[in-house]
């Protein structure tokens, strides 16, 4: 790592940084709209109450994930944040069942752009600004209009822009998945790893059956989980096959970096259910690394 990108790591975890993450934003409303939601995710929008916010998973019917969103109630509205990756997917999702129902559905995010704001005591208030709480931090959707002068507030805060490298390091550290590297559509929803993405208890929703099989059945077969290296000059790679000290396969890497803060390399990673227990040890090409319960760096 340049001294450059150390010197940014170092003030984004003392004091804060910010990155134009290209969120989507999709909005549903109307008076079925909560009944109409709870048919398609795994999460129950029934008992959201105002302003609060929920984790929610779109299944297909086979319990692989389309995508994984943050929801936000405000009055008879469902505000939706997914990735970048999964908004248009979520968006034909929901609008292909508009003429069935008293509800409607709304693409958004044209209309904002998106900050993920980390490590800062920033807080805006303005009712304009649509807030999520993120495992990076705080995503706020900014109305475009206003945008530049909200960048330019984080600057004048002494927040450091992120760069995509810088991102990415710090992404693996707080234990995020990407959609399309670490999560697509052969991933079941539960072996995410995120048990609050799921409700056991609301009613019938598609994929529910794969998700409750599984869930009542004792555990999965793999789960999303860290692994750290002991060599610091470890050679890994996305999709390296991961083997147990007797050379079974255990897994499967799918996001490796340098961590600064721990001086070590590394990854995100499904394990099998049988190697999840925190410090394991497991092997990728002859290297040795430990199972980390993520995230690396609180």
């Amino acid at each position: 790592m340049n001294t450059e990108l150390l010197n940014d790591y170092k003030t984004i975890r003392r004091a804060g940084g910010f990155y134009e993450s290209g969120h989507g934003l999709i909005a549903v409303s109307g008076k079925e709209a909560a009944k109409f939601l709870n048919g398609l995710i795994t999460n129950d929008v029934a008992k959201l109450e105002e302003n609060a916010q929920m984790s929610a998973a779109f299944p297909n019917a086979q319990g692989r994930l389309l995508a994984a969103v943050r929801g936000l109630r405000r009055g008879d509205v469902f505000v939706f944040q997914t990735d970048g990756a999964t908004h248009e997917k979520v968006f034909q999702n929901l609008f292909r069942f508009t003429y069935a129902g008293d509800f409607f559905v709304e693409d958004r995010t044209a209309l904002y752009k998106s900050f993920e704001v980390q490590n800062s005591a920033f807080s805006p208030q303005s009712p304009e600004i649509i807030a999520f709480s993120s495992s990076n931090g705080t995503v706020y959707h900014v109305p475009e209009q206003s945008a530049e002068a909200f960048k330019s507030e984080l600057i004048e805060q002494n927040a450091v822009e992120i760069s995509e490298e810088l991102y990415e390091i710090l992404r693996i550290e707080n234990g995020t998945p990407l959609y399309g590297v670490d999560m697509d559509e052969t991933t079941i929803v539960p072996e995410l790893g995120f048990p609050d993405l799921i409700s056991y208890t609301k009613g019938c929703y598609i994929g529910q059956e794969i998700i409750a099989r599984i869930h009542f059945r004792g555990h999965i077969a793999k789960q999303l989980t860290g692994l750290i290296f002991e060599d610091d000059a470890a050679d890994i790679k996305p999709n390296d096959e991961i083997k147990s000290p007797e050379g079974k396969n255990a897994g499967k890497i799918t996001s490796v970096t340098f961590s600064p803060k721990l001086g070590k390399p590394i990854a995100l990673a499904f394990v099998r259910y049988d190697y999840l227990t925190e410090g394991t040890q497991l092997k990728v090409n002859d290297f040795t690394a430990k199972v980390k319960t993520l995230p690396f760096v609180e």
